[in-house]
């Protein structure tokens, strides 16, 4: 797509890290678009002083038009940009470049993005092969130049968005990356934030951060909201599959959007708002956070009561209707239902409420790891040991199965309390070869070695599959099942949550 604009940012000296108010009504858009068939192939979270403009407002006669960047990315002609090349940022460029789009990366990892330019991946997800077909066909590149985003049409943030250690979000990755889009930005762009976060951050913290140097969104460039809904190792849903949200700051930005996704997803789905695209995801998130929290307090009730809380679920679970199966374990995982939460909570909060029931559910999930603990210390007391001195073997780091994700893993929570506790910890787990635990490098032993070594207690952390549980049944001591791994394994020395 022709456009003027700078030929090059000024050089950065910002880096970004890696893995309000309405403004006009899209009524006028249909809701669960399919996606058309194709044509051919830091700061912390508050409110902070805003930069100053730099150069005056540009004329908006001369920004290309809704319907001209519409047509370029129709066409696939559109060239497509993502910053943070982690477990969202890569997937997504991956569609963009496999939709015919010209895609480029930007990530400030240079050897992640050394490696993508061989057409190699460091994401399960993505195998090389598919990378290596892009980058030979000349659609997707990779860089850690900043200035690249000048010449793009379409520009999404996937950068992550943690907690700080007083668990209140922690912007400073957008604040970068928003930093650099704004000194690149010119008249036609389109601006996506994918990462999640509190409802009224793209129109009270990213937009007046863009809108600094004279540009205004919706009129001179578009901004809009879409968030992530990915789920590493899941074989079913991947980027196509997923149904996309998008809410713009006015239904131009919407609109495309909504044009964008539809190039890459079957079904996009828009909203009236960016706030309200933003809340849809923390929903969806918090929904499951309190779930898991109910099936974890229902886990500890049932102990309490001398009942199998594993046989309770299961046969709970066969009603056909008005009822939902959440498991209970060791705590929660990854970058979404332990994060998200706190997201709406403080965003609840600086409007002036205050949500009990949410901040209670992500309490008692926080405090698994602590009762797994607790447990652990329990069930070596039934052979009259203690944990100090103990030898604690984990099988599973992982959050969940299938992955090398130890993003948030009650795991390695498990394991510093434990070890702080005097025990001598060690883990095995088939997809993560190497772990850190409060700077300090997780011991990794083979499970086989480990129960030849004489462990007292073996500790099923996550279940992957694949993993001789019957072996660790037969041959250790003492087995903690947090996970429900051990299903039917009925002997003394096993014992569940």
């Amino acid at each position: 797509m022709s456009h003027t604009g700078p030929a090059k940012c000024p050089k950065s000296t910002i880096l970004v890290q890696n893995g309000g108010t309405q403004r006009g009504q899209n009524s006028e858009l249909r809701i669960g678009r399919r996606r058309p068939s194709r044509p051919g192939t830091g700061p912390e979270a508050k409110k902070l002083p805003l930069p100053r403009a730099s150069q005056p407002e540009r004329p908006a006669a001369a920004t290309p038009s809704v319907e001209e960047l519409q047509a370029a990315l129709g066409a696939r002609r559109a060239r497509t940009g993502v910053i943070g090349l982690g477990y969202v940022g890569l997937p997504l460029l991956a569609s963009f470049a496999e939709a015919g789009f010209e895609a480029v990366g930007v990530d400030i990892d240079p050897d992640r993005v050394e490696r993508i330019g061989r057409g190699e991946s460091n994401l399960a997800d993505i195998p090389d092969a598919r990378l290596r077909t892009q980058v030979a066909n000349g659609r997707l590149r990779a860089t850690a130049d900043f200035g690249a985003l000048a010449d793009l049409d379409t520009i999404s943030i996937c950068v992550p968005t943690p907690l700080n250690k007083t668990r209140s979000p922690d912007l400073s990755h957008v604040d970068a990356a928003v930093k650099e889009v704004a000194r690149c930005l010119r008249p036609g762009q389109l601006v996506v934030l994918e990462s999640t976060t509190w409802p009224g951050t793209v129109e009270e913290f990213v937009r007046p951060r863009l809108e600094a140097g004279g540009l205004r969104a919706g009129r001179d460039f578009f901004l809009a909201f879409s968030p992530e809904r990915l789920d590493p190792g899941n074989r079913e849903w991947a980027t196509g599959s997923i149904p996309r949200i998008v809410g713009g700051v006015d239904p131009g930005s919407t609109r495309l959007a909504t044009t964008l996704y539809e190039q890459i997803v079957e079904t996009v789905v828009p909203v009236s708002s960016t706030r309200a695209a933003e809340t849809v995801k923390l929903l969806e998130n918090t929904f499951r956070s309190v779930n898991i929290g109910l099936a974890n307090e229902f886990a500890l009730m049932c102990r309490s009561l001398g009942v199998d809380v594993w046989e309770v679920v299961e046969a709970a679970a066969t009603k056909p209707f008005g009822f939902m199966s959440f498991q209970p374990g060791p705590g929660v995982g990854g970058h979404c239902i332990p994060v998200d939460p706190h997201y709406l909570l403080w965003g609840a909060r600086q409007s002036g409420f205050e949500s009990r029931f949410i901040e209670l559910a992500a309490e008692i999930n926080a405090n698994m790891p602590e009762y797994v603990a607790r447990r652990v210390a329990e069930v070596l007391g039934t052979r009259s040991r203690v944990v100090e001195g103990a030898r604690i073997h984990l099988a599973g780091v992982a959050y969940k199965p299938g992955v090398s994700d130890v993003r948030e893993s009650p795991a390695l929570e498990v394991a510093r309390l434990l070890a702080e506790r005097g025990a001598v910890v060690s883990y095995s787990d088939p997809f993560v070869p190497e772990v850190e635990t409060d700077g300090v490098e997780l011991p990794h032993v083979p499970l086989d070695e480990a129960l030849d070594g004489g462990v007292d207690c073996v500790v099923v952390t996550t279940h992957h599959r694949n993993v001789d549980y019957a072996g660790i049944v037969e041959r250790a001591p003492l087995v903690l099942d947090t996970r429900n791994a051990l299903a039917g394994a009925k002997a003394g020395h096993v014992f569940s949550i």
